[in-house]
């Protein structure tokens, strides 16, 4: 039998450890030993989302995230979910644009079994041809209800319009049409190219042993450790994809307009990330925000009204988004815009730039509270490449970003041409004046 290799990444100062064991094949396990807990939280880590699919296999991604629980050669979908069930634990997986997750969480007690059924989940599923007529149905529905919800939809019609007809600009759950034309020649042929251990993270935390969860894994994974397989990078970042601007509008008799404006972001691993995480929040994180402030607090323009950031590998997208009455989208509109002119002009002040370094250091450790928020967070540094910092470093990270180091991201990224999305009872884009 091939031997792994081992090695420990990082001791915590509350006693956590983290070791990382790459099998043969490349399959890559990764524990994080947290001390004082009783339960354990574990996922299966595939680098591929909707973004690896090819036009004919639009939504395939998210379409196998549903088959993968119909069934295996061991147990049926019911045997599946009861398992998990009968011991008060929690299954369920989700698909992004660059990967896709499947995990449980349960008491410690009970990790081996969960470990047992996610990875028999993911390694042995039947994708049945009644299975994929069955979730056929499920998924139209969920698109349905998606589609009925343009708070959600907004952002995907903001994707579309920055994207284009790229993967990035896809939806991921797909279309109506897309989801009726996928054959089951075009799942199968996404999971056998892309459900390869060398392309998999194994990630566990908790109440966890790391031999013990090695060895687990290993017997799960056997039949597919080609001991001749390395690991796989998530993908590459030579390339920028192309960017649009512009406005879309999605006409809707809709009681509420929810809109979105734009620009591009910056990719996942840019080093100046955590300034984008300061001024994103000041700009719209929290009650205190300016955007909150200035639509909400000042004017009652709008109820839900926030900023928001989303890194990919090789690119990335920054907006600001409100529902309000659709007589008062010109005026939202308006504030947006002199709220990112002013930052350009001005930066942020002093008091916040700090109190976004507070936010951000805040929700950073109290979501490490959770062992399965702490399995996320070592399951992508790995599937990132990025080195795994310990939380003093990441809180260093952030108390190190400078009010000068806000302005100059946002004197960057503010003065591209923006990108306007609208959903509401409205002709065409007339309406509507975009300042740049």
């Amino acid at each position: 039998m091939a031997r792994a290799h081992t090695t420990t990444l990082l001791r915590e100062d509350d006693g956590s450890i983290v070791c990382r064991t790459v099998l043969p094949g490349g399959l890559r396990v990764i524990t994080q030993q947290v001390p004082g807990v009783r339960s354990a939280a574990f996922g299966v880590w595939v680098t591929a989302g909707s973004r690896d699919e090819t036009p004919a296999q639009h939504g395939s991604a998210h379409f196998l995230e549903h088959l993968l629980f119909k069934g295996t050669t061991k147990r049926s979908a019911l045997q599946i979910s009861s398992m998990v069930d009968a011991v008060g634990g929690d299954l369920n997986a989700f698909t992004g644009k660059e990967l896709t997750c499947y995990h449980a969480k349960a008491l410690d007690r009970d990790l081996p079994m969960i470990i047992d059924v996610v990875c028999d989940v993911v390694t042995d599923a039947l994708l049945r041809n009644a299975d994929i007529e069955d979730e056929r149905g499920v998924i139209l529905e969920e698109i349905a209800m998606y589609e009925d919800d343009p708070s959600d939809l907004v952002h995907d019609d903001f994707a579309s319009l920055m994207y284009g007809d790229s993967p990035l600009g896809r939806p991921i759950l797909g279309t109506t049409d897309s989801i009726q034309r996928l054959g089951r020649t075009h799942v199968k042929n996404f999971y056998r190219k892309h459900y390869q251990p060398s392309s998999m993270v194994v990630a566990a935390a908790g109440n966890v042993d790391h031999a013990d969860v090695v060895k687990r894994v290993r017997a799960a994974f056997a039949p597919f450790l080609d001991a001749g397989a390395e690991p796989k990078p998530l993908r590459s970042a030579s390339t920028r994809p192309a960017v649009k601007s512009g406005i879309t509008v999605n006409s809707r008799p809709t009681e509420q307009a929810n809109l979105v404006l734009g620009v591009p972001g910056l990719p996942r691993g840019d080093e100046r990330r955590y300034a984008m995480a300061v001024m994103t929040t000041a700009l719209g994180g929290g009650m205190s925000s300016r955007i909150f402030q200035e639509v909400r607090e000042k004017r009652g323009l709008a109820y839900s009204v926030y900023a928001f950031s989303q890194g990919f590998t090789d690119s990335g997208m920054l907006g600001l988004y409100a529902g309000c009455l659709p007589s008062k989208v010109p005026l939202v509109l308006e504030i947006f815009q002199e709220q990112l002119a002013d930052v350009v002009r001005h930066g942020l002040t002093a008091d916040e730039v700090q109190r976004g370094k507070g936010q951000v250091s805040g929700s950073m450790v109290l979501g490490q509270e959770d062992t399965g928020a702490r399995m996320h967070r070592i399951a992508k540094s790995e599937l990132q490449g990025e080195p795994l910092l310990s939380i003093d470093q990441l809180l260093s990270q952030v108390d190190d970003v400078t009010s000068a180091q806000v302005h100059e991201v946002a004197a960057e990224l503010f003065t591209a041409a923006p990108s306007l999305a609208v959903i509401g009872p409205f002709d065409d884009t007339a309406a509507f004046a975009l300042s740049h």
